[in-house]
């Protein structure tokens, strides 16, 4: 008999894995500042989550269970922790300690829900992530509007959060019909696209469009002529419907961020001066590197730059030589697990190119902790990807074993 996963415990550490880093005092509570809301929620999602677990049956013994990607990326966080014994003073040790502790939990959380039951549970964490990207997509074109620049975003996140939560929205709306066959989904996805462009986050939409056009020219020969036409005629009318009827912060944002900043100006917000200071950060201390949050104490608190906005460089400056070969251990592990789809390859595609997606989009912003989701899907991938259960011998039907009566 199958007991199925819960959906409080993916539920749970969803919103805790989408939240961010939201402490009380965004919410105008000054005073309890110190409280950070990830640590309260991954508590109850690991408590729901040991309650899910108990109630599954145990797992079938497998040949290969193919987990030493898991405990190389558990080294690494381990590592990264650790090097913030050699950090300069400035760094910013007990934050970036209780990121990448959280970090760790979640992506181990993550990997239990899914392991035992792939299936109903990465549907369910797909699900979810389809219905934030919605809640998202309209908090942000209806409440908070544009921001400053001009670009959008949601619920006091950054532009490039919310892109790839849009981005991730068109993913997970493609899995959900891949998986249950209906179009529905798919009708939501031009609300996804464009609440990205009005983002304005450029590396966003180029990742995007890298693991989507990847995509395509893997499934090229599946593709239906039909379905295909009537889908480039959707977006093309949707397309010209938006640049006929949307209002003008739409067209002015489009026009100076991508036309004239990207194309003509060739304006790349400052990144290749910030890279070349990690690079050289590296390269002065080629073995362990920096420490943790090495790059702001030694450069970007007088640069007032938080991070290196590219996670492979933030890894080489602050973790040298060490730091990547951790890193490119775990890497290369996933990869021979997750080449060719093992057990269910339709899953661990849709799960490979959520992981990759966010993966190209660290390359260009954020820090450890906002490439969560990368490593997330990753580990949804591995879990999708291993053996299935051993099916029972032919003509044998699994029974329930009866309970002995009590002696009296």
């Amino acid at each position: 008999m199958t007991t199925k996963a819960f959906l409080a415990p993916g539920l749970v550490l969803v919103l805790v894995t989408i939240g961010g880093r939201y402490t009380l005092d965004r919410a105008g509570l000054v005073e309890l500042a110190w409280v950070d809301l990830r640590v309260i929620g991954l508590i109850i999602g690991v408590v729901l989550l040991a309650i899910d677990l108990a109630r599954r049956p145990p797992l079938p013994d497998r040949p290969v269970r193919r987990e030493g990607w898991l405990l190389a990326a558990i080294l690494f966080f381990v590592f990264q922790i650790g090097s913030a014994l050699w950090a300069p003073p400035a760094s910013r040790i007990g934050p970036q300690t209780l990121d990448l502790v959280l970090l760790g939990v979640l992506v181990l959380a993550f990997y239990a829900y899914a392991v035992s039951d792939p299936e109903p549970a990465v549907r369910t964490i797909f699900l979810l992530t389809f219905l934030v990207a919605i809640v998202f997509a309209l908090q942000a074109l209806l409440v908070s509007g544009p921001g400053e620049q001009g670009r959008y975003s949601a619920f006091g996140g950054g532009p490039n959060v919310f892109v790839r939560i849009q981005i991730l929205g068109v993913i997970a709306a493609v899995a959900l019909h891949m998986l249950t066959g209906r179009i529905l989904p798919l009708l939501v996805t031009p609300l996804f696209l464009l609440a990205a462009v009005l983002s304005g986050s450029r590396a966003g939409l180029l990742a995007g469009m890298a693991v989507g056009g990847y995509a395509l020219l893997k499934l090229r020969h599946r593709l239906r002529a039909g379905p295909v036409a009537a889908a480039a005629l959707l977006l093309t009318a949707v397309v010209a419907a938006l640049w006929a009827f949307s209002p003008p912060e739409f067209t002015s944002l489009f026009q100076e961020r991508f036309v004239e900043q990207t194309v003509q100006e060739q304006y790349l917000s400052d990144r290749t001066s910030i890279w070349a200071a990690a690079w050289n950060l590296f390269l002065d201390r080629p073995v362990a590197g920096a420490g943790l949050d090495g790059f702001y104490g030694a450069i970007g608190v007088n640069q007032m730059v938080e991070y290196p906005h590219n996670y492979v460089l933030g890894v080489a400056a602050e973790g040298g030589v060490i730091g990547l070969g951790l890193l490119a251990t775990a890497i290369v592990l996933w990869t021979r697990l997750v080449f060719r789809g093992g057990a269910r390859p339709q899953l661990t595609g849709l799960c490979v190119a959520a992981a990759v997606f966010v993966a190209l989009s660290s390359l260009f912003s954020g820090d450890y902790y906002d490439s969560r989701l990368a490593w997330i899907f990753a580990a949804l991938a591995a879990a999708a990807a291993l053996p299935r259960a051993p099916a029972p011998p032919a003509g044998v039907v699994p029974v329930m074993r009866e309970r002995e009566p009590v002696r009296r």
